[in-house]
């Protein structure tokens, strides 16, 4: 008759739940896999099949009940690490969709937004359509694959016990100011020509003050602003790719022991 202690429960049960937290906490704040169009039932069973994975792979973890306090602690350290690594890499996607809003603005296309279920909020369609094509690109260069072989290599470089560092946690809100950088990177074309436009516009005033303004200024920012973006998606896509591929840097060095 096989016999099994509460000691081995508790062994077994935490050899499972201290992965899967991080893997549920880093699927649920990452781009695409944690879009709310997803059902929360398949974002649980693909962090339980994950780690049910990983599980065996992962070194030996702290022998240490999953509701005690000691491991209520390491828990929170898991769900610290997980939210750290998907946050990082959905900064890329809010940098994206910042550049829209950006350029949807300078085009006077402010006012056409509509409900993004994504933020809970409402997003200019420049704005919205520039995060599709991010997401498709990096559906394309399987950056949910790498992101998801970045989740498995943190289990070696930041093994289950161990707490990230201050630099890391700096590392983080660092990234984050690359928000306003990558943004203007993207969108500079689009708001140069517009500044040109305008300009244009405002000497012909000038010259002209019978015009009026508002009659032919909106049509011809938004033709330009189009012109301008079919013009610049040949060099949109190499753009988010290098985005990602730094996205997905950032994520691996964030769990590296030699940061710290």
């Amino acid at each position: 008759m096989i016999s099994v202690t509460s000691a081995q429960l508790d062994v077994w049960l935490a050899a499972l739940v201290f992965p899967l937290v991080r893997i549920l906490a880093m699927i649920s704040t990452s781009p695409v896999l944690g879009n709310q169009q997803v059902p929360k039932r398949v974002k649980i069973g693909l962090s339980v099949l994950l780690a049910i994975l990983i599980a065996p792979t992962i070194p030996a973890i702290p022998q240490v009940s999953v509701g005690s306090p000691q491991g209520l602690l390491i828990i929170i350290q898991q769900v610290i690490i997980g939210v750290a690594m998907g946050f990082t890499m959905r900064l890329i996607f809010t940098a994206i969709e910042m550049a829209g809003e950006l350029a949807g603005l300078q085009m006077g296309l402010g006012f056409a937004s509509f409900y993004d279920p994504v933020n809970s909020s409402y997003s200019p369609i420049v704005a919205r359509w520039l995060g599709m094509i991010a997401i498709l690109a990096f559906l394309a260069i399987d950056g949910h694959l790498y992101m998801l072989s970045a989740l498995a290599e943190s289990f070696a470089t930041l093994p289950i016990g161990s707490a990230m560092s201050n630099e890391g946690f700096y590392s983080v809100a660092s990234w984050g100011s690359s928000i306003f950088t990558f943004g203007l990177q993207i969108a500079l074309p689009i708001v140069a020509a517009l500044l040109i436009t305008n300009i244009a516009l405002g000497i012909l005033t000038r010259a002209a003050p019978q015009l009026n303004l508002f009659a032919i200024g909106f049509p011809i920012t938004i033709t330009i602003g189009f012109v301008v973006l079919m013009l610049s998606m040949p060099y949109f896509i190499p753009l988010f790719d290098r985005l990602i591929q730094e996205g997905l840097s950032a994520t691996i060095w964030l769990v590296k022991p030699d940061q710290r």
